[in-house]
């Protein structure tokens, strides 16, 4: 049995401002997702240009942030929107208490995606395919932010690296901000890169991300303890995060079927794979050149 250690939540302060380890871990999560999206931007055929990552780094803190409160209101918070709606959509409190919620920040990206597809002449998929590899780091970093606050713990059990969170009780409990640090921020971000190193049909990568992430996500809850205010939604045993992981796993399996029944191709991998095609098949020429000339 661990004993959960006391870390303070204060990163540092200057003067009248508290920087918390929560923000600290955003803000290298936004770091990390703009460095790997300019490092998918400088890929040949990539279809990107490192000068517009910014943009888009944008709009995904703005769609994560608002997303995420929203999302933490709506999913988690109904009792108190329903009893008092203007002090719990004051926007003062809205930012300055509670948590994020994932779920609500992905909706959030998703509308970040949109517009900015608009704006560009791209298509949804296309933006939602070239940043979702760069997606997961942020998602482990946030969990790491989860574990420092000691907050959303795991269900009571006897495994050996069971820890006592004192915020709770005494019991020991999985330790599942670790889990979900692993399982998101490093098992899902080596999937969905790799995967996204070969040319692919258009949604294939989105659909890989979020079928992943979601049965990931539905399977992590049967050892995370559900929020106190909402206990299991149904059965004695589905919680809300579960529920709200249903939709991804079906997106991701939709988004699969149509990548490769319709082969939706993706403009950019398919250059690239035509590229790669022509450059082999020059240095095949090349050598067949070389022969000849031997010969006579």
């Amino acid at each position: 049995m661990l004993q959960y250690p006391n870390i303070n939540p204060v990163a540092f302060e200057l003067g009248p401002l508290t920087v918390h380890w929560y923000g600290v871990t955003y803000l290298f999560a936004f770091l990390a997702g703009w460095w790997l999206a300019k490092y998918r931007a400088r890929q040949p055929n990539s279809g990107w240009k490192e000068e517009e990552i910014g943009d888009i780094v944008f709009y995904i803190v703005l769609g994560v942030i608002f997303g995420g409160k929203i999302g933490s209101i709506l999913f988690y918070q109904t009792d108190s929107l329903f009893e008092n709606p203007l002090q719990t959509l004051n926007p003062i409190n809205m930012f300055t208490s509670g948590g994020m919620s994932f779920h609500g920040g992905f909706l959030g990206v998703l509308v970040a995606f949109f517009w900015y597809a608009k704006v560009t002449g791209r298509t949804f998929f296309q933006v939602a395919d070239f940043i979702a590899p760069a997606f997961p780091i942020g998602m482990g970093a946030g969990r790491i932010g989860n574990f420092i606050n000691g907050e959303l713990w795991g269900r009571p059990t006897d495994v050996p690296w069971g820890m006592v969170f004192p915020a709770v009780d005494q019991q020991a409990r999985h330790p599942n901000q670790i889990y979900q640090f692993i399982g998101e921020g490093i098992v899902l971000f080596l999937i969905v890169w790799i995967f996204s190193r070969k040319p692919r049909p258009t949604m294939a990568v989105s659909g890989v991300f979020a079928l992943t992430y979601g049965v990931y996500r539905f399977l992590i809850e049967f050892v995370r303890e559900p929020d106190d205010h909402l206990g299991f939604i149904a059965m004695e045993w589905v919680t809300m995060g579960q529920l709200l992981s249903l939709p991804m796993i079906i997106a991701g399996v939709l988004a699969l079927w149509f990548a490769y029944s319709r082969q939706v191709d993706n403009p950019s991998t398919i250059e690239s794979a035509q590229n790669s095609a022509m450059n082999k098949s020059k240095g095949k020429t090349k050598v067949k050149n070389k022969a000849t000339r031997k010969k006579s």
